[in-house]
């Protein structure tokens, strides 16, 4: 068989990278390619800490962690080399939750320990007000509960996790 028939050609970015522009639904999902799917991250945006954070966690309180993923990607990808673990790891605690969101509770415990893993060398610490001990504490919390009871018990709200420690200055 040819192989230009075996299907449409892939996406690739700008520097040829394959990617996959196809729309996507709430948790991430791809989508028929002629549906409407949500909005997504433009490739290369660079954002930083504070933005990423309010709006990641603005994405977790309205049940998006995929997307939450993709800002805290964002970050990670143009963050200096010192804090990439700390950005990568909210990138996969969010993962953890949209494994969990989407009925895969192995998949869920596994990238919220290892989001853990990763922000765990900035305990003791706030950097970017990312309250790090309450968050290991929250995400190895959710991933025991899932791991020991799986996620028939757990409802929306308790598939979500608090990025920092200072309350949000609009609700007080």
């Amino acid at each position: 068989m040819d192989a230009t028939a075996t299907g449409p050609e892939r996406d690739r970015n700008a520097a040829g990278r394959p990617r996959n522009a196809r729309p996507r639904d709430l948790l991430g999902r791809p989508l028929a390619r002629d549906a409407v799917g949500q909005p997504v991250m433009p490739d290369g945006l660079e954002v930083t800490p504070d933005w990423a954070l309010a709006t990641a966690q603005q994405m977790l309180d309205d049940g998006r962690p995929f997307h939450a993923h993709e800002v805290l990607e964002a970050a990670w990808k143009s963050a200096p080399s010192a804090e990439r673990n700390l950005w990568q790891g909210l990138a996969q605690l969010a993962v953890g939750l949209t494994h969990a969101l989407r009925g895969n509770a192995q998949g869920a415990v596994a990238l919220l320990r290892r989001g853990a893993g990763r922000i765990r060398g900035y305990a003791g610490g706030h950097p970017h007000g990312v309250a790090v001990d309450d968050l290991l504490a929250a995400a190895n919390a959710l991933a025991d509960r899932i791991e020991s009871g799986g996620l028939s018990g757990l409802r929306p709200g308790d598939l979500t996790l608090r990025l920092t420690g200072v309350p949000d200055s609009r609700s007080g």
